[in-house]
């Protein structure tokens, strides 16, 4: 893990260039960012198709084997980031557990479960930001074993205990604030904490607290790093200390933009949306000489289909400007266009996304490591059932 993370950490500081922006933004631009330092790759990208653009966002394997022979280091570290793969058999699970847990859902909180499960140290489990408490029902079926669950939410700790009570599970709901220094009470040093995607200081609370309190083992799934009270990343290891690799906010949410299909309806709103907002962008700038991005609230689906104009209006309203009259239709063109310069640009992005994400969790790996845990890094699941499928297992030694 030491000597990834800092091969990692070399290729990311060298590779700023094509990581660091935000493609939203340089979009406007009509050229490329690299025009000048790599014409060849911007040729490359210019003369991609919009089909070819959909399918490489899909397909990183494909996408790297085009991209490897401008970007000549891409193979080298891509390869470096196959980590291996749990094996895991399936859970049979007792009837009722899985009562109100949507099908990817449960696919993710099965494999979860099946991976603590079979490392498991300890003699309870303490369930950490456990929503309605899905994985740790299945801990307490499989194990017959205790299980403590922390949730800020007070109705979903109602409903997770009245479910665990009709099927006399185990496990006992504390509301509490995972933040919070009240909630160390509800650690003890026999327990097992799992935290399946438990969002940034949220994950690293448990981290912290798990160390102080001897926790014998931690399995987590860490997810949406820039959910963060900070102005950016908080290094927890030593060798995260010592980079010089800092991390805004926005820069967290980079390896948070990977897309899982979502089908053709799908793509087909996030085409109109993005369109319709790159156009409105471009028509504030050029008709009334806005020099910034105006946020506009998120709108609904069902409003897409009302056209680019009834977009403009509503967001007119929304945010309390007056609409000049203008060629609303030349707009949109230009937005649709800005759209695939976007979406170009997100995948030169698009291959340092995973550098980002094994470099932020290697950093807390290497952070029990060093407080005296053996640790592994792993993937318990495929990404098509959630790209967050980066496991960190912890046993103290």
């Amino acid at each position: 893990m030491h000597t990834l993370f800092n091969s990692i950490d070399t290729y990311l500081l060298e590779h700023q260039d094509y990581w660091r922006f935000e493609p939203f933004f340089v979009s406007q631009n009509t050229e490329l960012p690299w025009q000048q330092s790599h014409p060849l790759l911007c040729q490359w990208l210019a003369e991609l198709t919009n089909s070819q653009v959909d399918s490489f966002k899909q397909d990183q394997d494909k996408l790297v084997q085009a991209v490897a022979c401008y970007l000549p280091q891409i193979s080298s570290i891509q390869s470096q980031l196959s980590l291996p793969t749990l094996t895991l058999n399936g859970l049979e699970l007792a009837r009722g557990v899985d009562s109100g847990v949507p099908g990817r859902k449960l696919s993710q909180i099965t494999a979860m479960g099946e991976a603590a499960l079979q490392n498991h140290h300890g003699e309870e489990w303490l369930e950490w930001c456990s929503g309605k408490g899905f994985l740790g029902r299945i801990l307490a079926s499989q194990s017959h074993q205790k299980v403590t669950s922390l949730e800020y939410q007070a109705p979903l700790c109602q409903s997770g205990q009245l479910e665990a009570d009709k099927q006399q599970l185990p496990m006992t709901f504390i509301q509490g604030d995972a933040l919070s220094e009240d909630v160390n009470q509800v650690f003890n040093s026999h327990q097992h904490a799992v935290a399946l995607h438990a969002c940034g200081d949220l994950h690293v609370s448990l981290i912290e607290k798990g160390v102080n309190h001897n926790l014998p083992a931690m399995t987590l799934s860490p997810c949406c790093y820039h959910l963060t009270s900070g102005a950016g990343y908080r290094a927890l290891s030593s060798q995260g200390q010592r980079s010089s690799l800092t991390l805004s906010r926005s820069e967290l949410r980079i390896p948070l933009q990977e897309l899982v299909t979502g089908g053709e309806r799908v793509k087909r709103h996030r085409l109109l949306e993005m369109s319709y907002r790159l156009g409105l962008d471009l028509l504030l700038r050029k008709e009334l000489q806005f020099d910034d991005y105006l946020p506009v609230p998120s709108v609904k689906k069902s409003q897409l289909s009302d056209g680019f104009t009834a977009f403009c209006y509503w967001a007119a309203e929304q945010k309390g400007f007056v609409l000049p009259s203008c060629d609303f239709d030349e707009y949109l063109r230009q937005g649709t266009a800005r759209y695939w310069r976007m979406e170009k640009l997100s995948l030169v992005q698009q291959l340092f996304k995973r550098s980002l994400e094994l470099w932020l969790v290697l950093d807390k790996a290497l952070y029990l490591q060093q407080s005296g845990y053996e640790v592994t890094v792993s993937e318990f699941c495929c990404r098509e059932v959630t790209p967050r499928n980066l496991l960190i297992q912890a046993k103290r030694k």
